[in-house]
Order: C-alpha cells, then structure tokens, then sequence
C-alpha cells in the first residue's frame, strides 16, 4: 500500500507544448470529427440501401465503420476539450469508462479485421465454395464473436481497475485516459493487472497479426498463380483497401510497443496515437471507396436519386 493523498478525478494534459495553436488545432480536429463520422455513416447507409453491396465483405465492411464512429467519439470529445479550457477534468468513473470503450472498440477492430482477412482468403483462395461457407449465419457469428471477445478481454481488466484506490499524482500525460497513466496512480501493488495488460496485448496484437498473416499468405500464392495480368490486378484489387488498413493500424501499433525502451519517446507514441484514433478512422472511409467500383457506383445512384429528387 502506498500512501498519498486520495484523488477522484484525473487531468488530461494533452498537448501542452501546443500554446498559441489550440484554436487551429480544435477547428482542425473538429472537422476531421465530423468528416469521420459523416464517412463512416455513409458507408453504412448505402450498403444497407444498396442491394448489390449485401455481401459478406460490406457487412464487416459496415462493423467497421460503426465501429470507428464510437471509437472516435470516445476520444475526440475530451480532446477538444483540453484545447479550450486551462485543465481538463476527468471524474476517476469517467476516466475508466472512457479506458474501457476505448480499448474495447480498439480490441475489436483488430478483431474484425482479422475476419476480414478470412473472408478475402475464402473469396479469392475458395471462390466456388464461398458462397456455401460464408453463409449470413456464419458472417454474423464471426461479427458477433468479435465484439464478444473484446469486451469480454477488456472487461475483465477493466474490473480489476474499478477496485483500486487512487493516491498521488493525478495528472495524465496523454489526450485520453490510458491505462499506464492510471495504473501509476494507484495506491496498491497493480503487477496482476499489468501481467493480465501484457497477454491481452500478446493475445489480441500479435495473434491477429499472425491470422491476418497466414490468410494473405495464401491469397498472393492463390495471386500469383493466375495466369493473366488482369485477372490477378482484379484479384487483388479486392483486398488493397483491407490490406491498406491493415497496414496502417499494424505499423502504427508495432512501432508504438516494439519499439526499445530506451529510444522510445511518450510524445512520439502521442503523435502515433493520433494516427490510430483520430486519422485512420477519416482515412478507412475513403480507402475503401476510391478504388472501389461496387461502392463508388452506389454513391453515383445515391447522388442521383437525390438530385432527381431535388428536381421534383
């Protein structure tokens, strides 16, 4: 047991060495808010209003996009509020609960889009037996199962935080609450509910990445056996959008935890931080439409049904 003076509630910093900027960056990080959330919403509503995207793909294609607008929403709020008053305040239940969103829709996402990278492997590896495999059931099991597992991995973290007393230093140095930060503030010994922390992330990180890895091992050796060019750019170009994300989100997260400890610097994993929570869910809407015929397609119809109707 440490002893301090209990604390109820935490103070984000943010960016602190952004003075002079704040309103630039709150006009800039409100947009990319809005833009995130009107291109995440609009890819859901058009391949629920379009029949010819009811396919296994669009509809994990549509558990993402819901996602990322909750993900988002967890963070940016708070965010912008550190810009525009001289101490963000967060209530300590406040600031577990905001933990608790954030790494269970961060969870999940890792998780969906290893079920995306199945779905291309059947498509492109079993193309006349994935019609009969990938049934609704079955997309709808493997959506459900991932949004089970990761609120079950992160619930049960996050109830070991709800029993520890606070003490000591309040302040977060980040632009949300995370669980490093908050770990530090307890008055207790916390070494179970970093151990159960470590194989979360061994378990949720790098299990995804090795699945992802595996399916689009066998789909570039299923690639590079078709014999013409342009069946394999139209092959592939079924899984550039997913592998773009992939991408991003993984070399983003990797480059934060794998780093030495020695070269790693707090506020470069802040700028990366941005990158996964604030950038790469405006990015996902716009990386899945512009080389995607399907998608841009609809968004033509819908934007003709519109103007006809304006017409009228």
């Amino acid at each position: 047991m440490r002893n301090g003076t209990a604390i109820t509630e935490f103070i984000l910093l943010g960016f602190p060495g952004t003075q002079g900027l704040q309103t630039p960056l709150f006009i800039m990080i409100f947009l990319i808010y809005i833009l995130t959330l009107a291109g995440n919403g609009l890819i859901i509503a058009i391949v629920w209003a379009e029949p010819r995207l009811q396919s296994p793909m669009y509809f994990f294609l549509c558990n993402l996009s819901f996602l990322e607008i909750w993900y988002t929403t967890t963070v940016i709020p708070k965010l912008l509020e550190t810009f525009v008053v001289a101490r963000a305040v967060i209530c300590i239940p406040c600031c577990l609960l905001q933990a608790f969103f954030h790494f269970f829709l961060g969870t999940t996402e890792f998780l969906i889009l290893t079920v995306m990278s199945f779905d291309r492997y059947l498509a492109i590896c079993k193309p006349l037996r994935y019609a009969t495999i990938m049934t609704s059931n079955l997309c709808l099991q493997l959506a459900l199962s991932s949004w089970l597992v990761g609120f079950t991995i992160i619930f049960c973290q996050t109830m070991l935080l709800v029993q520890l007393p606070f003490c000591g230093n309040n302040v977060i140095n980040h632009f949300y609450c995370d669980i490093g930060p908050i770990l530090k503030a307890a008055c207790v010994e916390t070494s179970i509910s970093e151990l159960l922390g470590v194989l979360a992330t061994i378990l949720v990180i790098p299990g995804s990445l090795l699945c992802t890895m595996i399916s689009y091992i066998y789909i570039l050796s299923t690639i590079l056996r078709i014999p013409s060019a342009a069946g394999r750019q139209k092959a592939f170009s079924t899984c550039a959008s997913h592998l773009t994300v992939v991408s991003l989100l993984y070399g983003a997260v990797l480059f934060m935890y794998l780093r030495p400890t020695a070269h790693s610097s707090f506020k470069i994993n802040k700028v990366v931080s941005v990158l996964n929570t604030i950038l790469t869910p405006l990015l996902n809407p716009f990386i899945y439409t512009i080389r995607n015929k399907e998608v841009k397609g609809a968004l033509r119809k819908a934007m003709t049904c519109v103007k006809t109707g304006r017409a009228k």
